[in-house]
């Protein structure tokens, strides 16, 4: 694909939604946090469900340390995998606590470190808290990517290197989002909406469904 071909599906994403964002509910760096901890294999929607009673009760590393882990799993339950995860949050909440004076830390480096953080969740936090341009590529992005032939790339670091060389710099601060949103409601998985996708006749997909 073209740079200009690229430069046209960015604007095209940024005309019909000029300021993309997470459906993860937060209010702090923090909540963010915990939200895409809990997110790995789960649903925004169900996440959402799961963590307005528990910001309403753990909004801090410490508050969440006063929770506990058994208050915490009791919050969360509903979440796949919440026993882990809860674990993960309690150990990442210790860190926060004892290295980063209750803070989120803002580098990559610290990130990978806390507990149930690895590329992809640290560059989610990067992005949507302290909006450094970078792309954290999950399953939608790693499908549009390679189906539309936006970026190409056999696993999902390959994908994100290969999306940070081609997307335009004026879009990507925000291309997580759009592409994030356009694989969840758009480029689906099983039945990509192809007639009705902004992008039909950019997109190099071969197997465009009708």
């Amino acid at each position: 694909m073209n740079r200009e071909k690229r430069q046209t599906i960015f604007q095209r994403l940024k005309d019909a939604n000029p300021h993309p964002t997470t459906e993860l509910e937060h209010k702090s760096p923090f909540e963010l946090l915990i939200a895409v901890i809990l997110s790995a294999q789960a649903t925004d929607k169900g996440v959402n469900l799961a963590t307005r009673g528990l910001f309403a009760r753990a909004d801090t590393p410490q508050k969440m340390l006063d929770l506990g882990l058994e208050g915490l799993m009791e919050q969360v339950k509903t979440i796949g995998l919440y026993k882990t995860k809860s674990k993960n949050i309690i150990e990442t909440c210790k860190r926060l606590v004892a290295l980063h004076g209750g803070e989120v830390p803002k580098t990559r480096e610290e990130l990978e470190a806390l507990p149930g953080v690895g590329r992809k969740t640290a560059n989610v936090i990067l992005n949507t808290a302290f909006h450094v341009p970078v792309i954290a590529v999950d399953t939608h992005i790693f499908r549009v990517a390679n189906r539309t032939g936006i970026a190409s790339g056999k696993n999902v670091l390959e994908v994100e290197r290969a999306l940070m060389k081609a997307v335009p710099k004026e879009f990507l601060q925000d291309a997580h989002h759009w592409l994030i949103l356009h694989g969840r409601y758009v480029c689906k998985a099983r039945k990509p909406a192809c007639p009705s996708c902004i992008l039909h006749d950019l997109c190099e997909f071969k197997g465009k469904t009708i």
